[in-house]
């Protein structure tokens, strides 16, 4: 991404996954905060072991479909990290658009069920 360029909108959710670095055998419990098509904030206790630039694997699973997306870190907090997904495959940038679909659709859900609730109590 260059300077002038945005970054995507991002979509606020709660969603644990596992994540670990590129070649190593063990995998970190951590959480997506939120999400874009083209990355994430993820949260994780041991963002102190992260470095800009170290490239992670994440596996998510939406609706019983598990995949290890791989990515790359672009920042570290003392909460967590900006990552940049690093897609190697059309199933990726799917699963992705996928769970960005099923976040926002229970949105929907749920301002519906509180605008019923709304007219009802009106």
């Amino acid at each position: 991404m260059s300077m002038n360029e945005q970054p995507a909108p991002r979509l606020n959710l709660q969603m644990e996954v596992e994540c670990r670095k590129n070649y190593a055998r063990r995998a970190e419990n951590a959480r997506l905060k939120n999400i874009s098509l083209t990355g994430a904030f993820l949260e994780t206790e041991n963002v102190l072991e992260l470095a800009p630039e170290d490239k992670i694997n994440v596996k998510v699973n939406v609706s019983g479909r598990q995949r290890d997306l791989a990515a790359k870190i672009i920042w570290i907090s003392q909460s967590g990290c900006g990552i940049q997904f690093q897609p190697t495959n059309n199933r990726d940038i799917q699963i992705v658009d996928d769970l960005m679909y099923f976040v926002e659709s229970r949105k929907e859900s749920r301002r519906t069920v509180l605008d019923t609730i709304f007219k009802k109590a009106s």
